[in-house]
């Protein structure tokens, strides 16, 4: 008995028999689209053979693979550009704050270090205390200067005069250290984040566009491993089915 070819394919126009392909209105919508790309006049009535059919997911697969490495690559390319822009590189601020310093600065340094410790305060507050007494008691005959110590005001007022101006000196140059603190901190952040930023459009990717693809790939080659099988099983139908009637002998057999 033999199998009756009575289905043309819309893509191929052979002939087969209904097991050996599919109507498109039992297909996928992806594969639906892909047979009207090929041929603007099939209909959902049509069929369509299984080897057109493996055809067109297989051309699918490779599309969604080549677009995904596609859209890595670019993604790649713009993480290894962001890496190679030189606003990442920092100064040393040691470096730049320190290795220009004038013997004015140096000194500016050193007078507001001493003028911000416990030990200027201990030390003016002795010279304070030797001062006023001696002038007081007329220690050795000494009197230079009398209450209400008017010398003693002066002596303050200059070096109140002298210091405030050298200490500013001081914090001037320290506001120059947080300048280029920020700086650097500024340019370290700006870079981070760029490159958090690809990554994320990296991991959003793989979680929405990769992953689904996967799937719908595992799909397919699960489709195409039970039409293979589907079509082992039919080759092996057709051969273990008996291709004619035993025949009765007659007389002409004796």
């Amino acid at each position: 008995m033999t199998v009756r070819k009575n289905q043309v394919c819309v893509i191929c126009n052979n002939r087969f028999s209904a097991t050996e392909g599919l109507f498109i209105r039992d297909l996928n919508q992806n594969i639906k689209i892909s047979i009207h790309e090929k041929n603007p006049d099939a209909k959902n009535s049509s069929f369509i053979c299984l080897k057109d059919i493996q055809k067109i997911r297989l051309a699918q697969m490779q599309d969604m693979i080549d677009k995904d490495l596609a859209k890595d690559r670019m993604m790649n390319a713009a993480l290894q550009k962001e890496l190679a822009r030189d606003n990442y590189v920092t100064r040393n601020i040691n470096e730049t704050m320190h290795g220009k310093l004038t013997k004015g600065q140096h000194l500016a340094d050193i007078v507001a270090r001493f003028g911000g410790s416990w030990g200027f305060i201990i030390t003016f507050v002795v010279i304070l205390i030797v001062w006023m007494g001696i002038n007081v008691s007329h220690f050795l005959g000494v009197n230079f200067d009398p209450y209400p110590f008017i010398l003693l005001n002066l002596f303050l007022s200059c070096i109140a005069a002298i210091q405030a101006p050298i200490i500013m000196m001081s914090q001037n140059r320290q506001a120059d250290r947080d300048r280029f603190d920020a700086e650097n901190d500024y340019r370290t952040n700006t870079k981070s984040e760029m490159e958090i930023r690809i990554l994320h459009e990296k991991i959003d990717q793989m979680n929405e566009v990769q992953w689904p693809h996967i799937l719908e790939i595992q799909k397919m080659q699960i489709s195409i491993l039970s039409e293979l099988e589907n079509e082992i099983q039919n080759l092996k139908d057709e051969q273990n089915r008996p291709t004619s009637r035993k025949r009765h002998p007659t007389k002409q057999d004796f």
